[in-house]
C-alpha cells in the first residue's frame, strides 16, 4: 500500500491533495491543527484518510505523529511526506513587525524542515526498514523564484524551501530518498483570504505603502480566487510522487508565458520596473 504524509491538510491545497490521494488509493495521513477540522476531512473522503493533529511547530505533536505512522507501517518505508503547510501575510519589510517575519519562518521553513527530519527515517533513512525509498515533496511557490514587493516573508521562506529541497535531494540519495518542490502559481486556496484577514485591522494603513499595499491585496485576492483549482496540484503531487523519473521540480502555474517565464527570464532591474508599474510605485519627485 502507498502512504504518504500531508502537512497543512485542513483546506486548500493539502484537503485536495489528501483527498485527491486517498481516493486514487493512498492511505493518507492528513496534518490538521483542529479536530473539527479531522471531522470534515474524514466526512468527504472518499478513500483511507487518517487525520493527526499535527502543528508543525510544535515538536510533540510532530514526534505523537511520527510514532503513530511507524506503528501502522510495521517496519515498512513511508512512500511519501507532503510538506505543505504555511502561512503568508503581507506586509512592507521595511515596517512589517518582526515576531510577524519570525512567524512565517517558523511554519514555512522550520516547521518544514521539523517534519522532514522527523519523518526521514521512515522515508527509508532508518535501514533496517523494508521496501523502496521514499520521497519528500515540498510546496514552494512562485514566490520561491520572484520577490514581489509586500511578500517579502513569504518569499523569503520559499526561497529557503527551494534551496532545502536541493541540498536534500543531494544529500538524501545515499539512502534512495529523492526531495522534489512543486512550485504553484496562484491556486484557489483560502490563503489570501487569511491574509486579508491579518490586515483588516488596517496595520499599514497610515503608511507610505497603503495605496500601493491595497492595489496589491487585490490582485493577490483575484489570483487566489481566479487561479488553478487545488485539484489539480494534487494531480502534480502524484506525478511527483509516483512517477518513475520525477523531475526536480514542478511548476504548476497559470498563463505559464507571463506569471513563470517571463519573470524569471527578465532582468531584476527590468522587472522592479514592472512592479512598480502595476502597483503605482515610484521615486520621489527631487
Amino acid at each position: 500500500m502507498k502512504t504518504v504524509v500531508i502537512t497543512g491538510a485542513s483546506t486548500g491545497i493539502g484537503a485536495a491533495a489528501a483527498l485527491y490521494l486517498a481516493k486514487h488509493g493512498w492511505c493518507v495521513f492528513a496534518g490538521v491543527r483542529k479536530q473539527a477540522d479531522a471531522d470534515a476531512l474524514s466526512a468527504r473522503s472518499e478513500g483511507d484518510i487518517r487525520p493527526l493533529i499535527l502543528d508543525v511547530t510544535k515538536q510533540d505533536q510532530v514526534d505523537a505523529a511520527v510514532e503513530t505512522v511507524s506503528e501502522f507501517l510495521k517496519g515498512q518505508t513511508l512512500t511519501g511526506l507532503v510538506n505543505n503547510a504555511g502561512i503568508a501575510n503581507m506586509g512592507p519589510l521595511a515596517i512589517q513587525p518582526l515576531d510577524d517575519f519570525k512567524a512565517h519562518f517558523e511554519v514555512n521553513v522550520f516547521g518544514l524542515l521539523r517534519a522532514s527530519q522527523a519523518f526521514a527515517p521512515l522515508l527509508g533513512m532508518d535501514e533496517a526498514r523494508t521496501g523502496a525509498p521514499g520521497r519528500i515533496i515540498n510546496i514552494t511557490s512562485v514566490g520561491g523564484r520572484v520577490s514581489a514587493p509586500f511578500l517579502g516573508a513569504y518569499t523569503a521562506t520559499k526561497h529557503a524551501v527551494e534551496a532545502m529541497t536541493d541540498s536534500l535531494r543531494r544529500e538524501l540519495v545515499i539512502f534512495g530518498i529523492d526531495a522534489i518542490a512543486i512550485g504553484p502559481g496562484s491556486v484557489k486556496t483560502p490563503i489570501w483570504d487569511k491574509a486579508e484577514e491579518a490586515n483588516s485591522d488596517g496595520p499599514y494603513s497610515g503608511s507610505a505603502w497603503s495605496e500601493a499595499l491595497e492595489k496589491f491585496e487585490q490582485v493577490m485576492l483575484k489570483g487566489g480566487r481566479d487561479g488553478l483549482p487545488p485539484e489539480q496540484i494534487a494531480k502534480v503531487i502524484e506525478i511527483a510522487l509516483d512517477d518513475a523519473t520525477p523531475r526536480a521540480r514542478y511548476a504548476p502555474v497559470p498563463n505559464k508565458l507571463t506569471n513563470w517565464y517571463i519573470p524569471n527570464l527578465l532582468p531584476k532591474r527590468m522587472l522592479d520596473g514592472v512592479f512598480w508599474k502595476r502597483f503605482g510605485l515610484s521615486k520621489p519627485d527631487k
